[in-house]
């Protein structure tokens, strides 16, 4: 027996339930049963959203995986720019002094 694939819901979709569920007064298991989808996952769902939330509102919170991966990448970059920068900044220089 193959087990049934699980639906795959994007983040917007996810927000909406939570937001559907936090503000409609309707229970959790009867918001989850309106849309489709299963009382836990709902619930999964609204934890994660306050924990993001409670996340963004404290700067002293650890990093995530992603805040990690999105965190090394601007540095990476911010370091290739301010060579750019550097090296431009040498560029003017030298024709400056080039053609005065």
């Amino acid at each position: 027996m193959t087990a049934k694939p699980q639906p795959q819901y994007t983040p917007e979709q996810r927000a909406e339930a939570v937001r559907i569920s936090e503000q409609s007064g309707k229970s959790t298991y009867q918001v989850a049963r309106d849309l489709g989808i299963s009382q836990t996952t709902l619930s999964r769902w609204r934890r994660q959203a306050r924990a993001e939330h409670k996340h963004a509102n404290d700067p002293d919170a650890p990093l995530g995986s992603d805040e990690r991966r999105e965190l090394t990448r601007l540095r990476r970059e911010n370091k290739q720019l301010q060579l750019e920068r550097d090296f431009l900044k040498k560029a003017a220089a030298f024709f400056a002094k080039d053609h005065s």
